[in-house]
This record gives C-alpha cells, structure tokens and sequence, in this order.
C-alpha cells in the first residue's frame, strides 16, 4: 500500500529526475514494509533453558480409505477409520515393548479419528481402549461428539476412559461444519442438507494436565488463528499440538492444504517457543521443535507413528506479550496510507480538471 502510494501519489516536477526519485522512495517503502514483516523473526528467539523439562510424545497418523465412502458405507467406512488408529498405536506399544522406543508421556490422534461418538457407541470405546491399555499412556483422541455435535480433542485414560473435560473446536469451518444463513441458502439450493445439522462451537479454550505436561489444543485451521493458540500459551502450555484430518483435500492428489498447516505449526512453535505435536489422519504429521525445525514427520497416506522428546516451556516470548498489538498497527496504518492517497488522488484530479 505504502509503495503504490508513493508511486502513483507522490508530488513532484514534471523532470526526467521524478520517476527515478519514485522509484527509489518506492524501493524504501517496500523495504520498510517487508522490515515491518520479518521483524518478528528476525529478534533472536529465547533461549530454551538448559535445564528444561523435557517429555516423550508420540503422534499417530492410522490412514484412511483412499476411496470415498457412499452414505450406506459411512459407518463401516468411519469404523475402519478408527481401527487404523488403534492399529498404529498398537504397532508403537509393541516398539516399546520390545525396546525400541522409549514409553511415550502422551499420545495424540488426529481429529476424527472416530467420528462415531464412542461414550455412545460401545464397540468404539472398547476400541479406543484397548488402544490405550496396550501403551499405557493418556491418548488425546479426536473425537465427534454428539447431542450436541461436536468436534472435539478428547483425553483418553488407560483403565478409566475419557476424561469428563475436553476440547470443543472453537472456530468451526463455514460450510464444512456450519452453514451461515442456512435459513436463506437453503431457499435457494438444497446443498445445505449435505451438512444437515450444524456443529456445534466451543466457548473457551482447555488446557489438559498430565504430569508436568500442560498440552493446549488446536483443531485443524484453528492453527491459523492467533489468539486461539495464544490462548492456551497464556493459560500455561508448555506443549502444543494441532489435531487434523486432510483427508478431503488430499484424494485428488493435492498436498497444498495440509503442507500450509504444517507450515502454520512450524510458525506457531517459533512464535510462542513450544513444541509441536501435528497429528494427520492421512498426513503430513509431525513434531515439531520450538525453533520450527522438523524433528521427525510423515508423507501422506500412509500409516505412521511418530515419537521424539521434547521440551517443556513454561516461560512467555514476545509475541505472547506484545499480543496482536503489531497487527493491529500494521492494519492501522494501511488504512491510514489508503485514505491519504484517496485524498490526494481526489485533490490531484480537482487541480487537473479545466475552468470553464
């Protein structure tokens, strides 16, 4: 905005000097604005202490069926879906049971990972834990809810079940989990029956206690939202982790959409300094540590388990305590170079239209 401005609006002679001059005040504008951008990252992150907490966090991505279900399949489809999980977690309990990989503190599901509700459905509970008698650790699991519905992160306890608290997605996806103005749409097309009934939001967001471990949850592009992940920082998270399923976006063979999450997480670890545990149904999962780095991740479709210490951060950077105020600057002073090149396009028009 700041570049345009300069360019079009700046006043100055009629000279062969003035569009060089342009294009230099043009070139200092986009500097300063790029600055203004990669501030953030440029300021040195801090430094994780060395005497930190750490923890062992394991993600499990089960995979889905590639093909899409019909509606009269979507049960048995949902079913295997859950089974998948359960699979993969058992395949991770044998690992640690033979050796190979150290106990995890915490395992994470990816979101819909049941999307039949299991504290209603009996053979989905037993499912999901037997899942978490065989490893022996709390599972957070993605769960759909239901009366009403839900997507939520639900903690899951070897021998006791789920947690009576949970996560409820915050900022539910326009036309994916709600229709807006589904009264008026519907008058128009009957495409809204493909979401019949509309999710239900959260109001706040929770942070789950296990151990040392204060994990906060997001749930798919929540991640994009800033203050939803801050919120959960300033409540006390010391861990992260993003719950999705790209499985609609990814069977035509694109990976743009879960590629941007995981760039998303990469981000929100360096803006905050805590580590990230992404967890997929069809991939890109991953932990992720507070400098962004990938320490371990998967491909898409494909069932993996992923597992990697990390440590546990307590303290507040920066961005948790300057806020969104850096934001609302920057909109501030975009609207402000608008307007101010509105006006002068408006006076340079009034002094170059002819008297009569």
């Amino acid at each position: 905005t700041l570049a345009w401005a300069v360019l079009t609006l700046w006043p100055g002679p009629a000279t062969s000097a003035a569009p060089r001059r342009r294009a230099v005040l043009a070139t200092l504008a986009l500097a300063g604005t790029a600055g203004l951008a990669i501030l953030p990252a440029a300021l040195p992150l801090d430094p994780v202490p060395a005497g930190a907490a750490t923890t062992v966090v394991a993600a499990i991505q089960g995979n889905v069926p590639r093909a899409r279900a019909s509606l009269a399949d979507q049960v048995s489809d949902y079913q295997t879906v859950t089974q998948n999980h359960v699979a993969a977690t058992d395949k991770l309990a044998q690992e640690v049971s033979d050796g190979k990989l150290p106990k995890p503190d915490l395992v994470i599901w990816p979101e819909n990972s049941t999307e039949i509700d299991p504290t209603v459905y009996p053979p989905v509970y037993d499912q999901i834990a037997s899942a978490a008698k065989a490893i022996g650790t709390p599972i957070l699991v993605g769960a759909n809810l239901q009366n009403p519905q839900r997507n939520a992160g639900v903690l899951w306890l070897p021998g006791t079940g789920p947690e009576p608290h949970y996560y409820v997605k915050r900022q539910l996806v326009p036309f994916g989990e709600y229709i807006p103005f589904r009264s008026i749409i519907s008058k128009i097309t009957s495409l809204t029956q493909l979401q019949p009934v509309d999710y239900t939001p959260g109001r706040s967001n929770y942070v789950f206690h296990l151990g040392q471990i204060r994990l906060g949850d997001v749930i798919c592009y929540e991640v994009g939202f800033d203050n939803l992940v801050r919120s959960d920082v300033q409540d006390g998270a010391n861990l992260l982790s993003m719950q999705t399923n790209d499985a609609t976006f990814e069977r035509d063979g694109q990976t743009g959409e879960t590629g941007q999450q995981l760039a998303m997480a990469r981000i929100r670890a360096v803006e905050h300094d805590r580590a990230v545990v992404v967890a997929s149904t069809t991939g890109y999962s991953a932990i992720i540590a507070p400098d962004g780095q990938l320490i371990t991740s998967s491909g898409t479709w494909q069932q993996a388990e992923l597992e990697a210490r990390v440590p546990l951060v307590s303290y507040t950077t920066l961005a948790d305590r300057v806020g969104p105020w850096p934001e609302y600057v920057i909109v501030v002073l975009t609207v402000a170079a608008l307007a101010y090149a509105a006006i002068r396009q408006q006076a340079g028009r009034r002094r170059t239209t002819p008297v009569n």
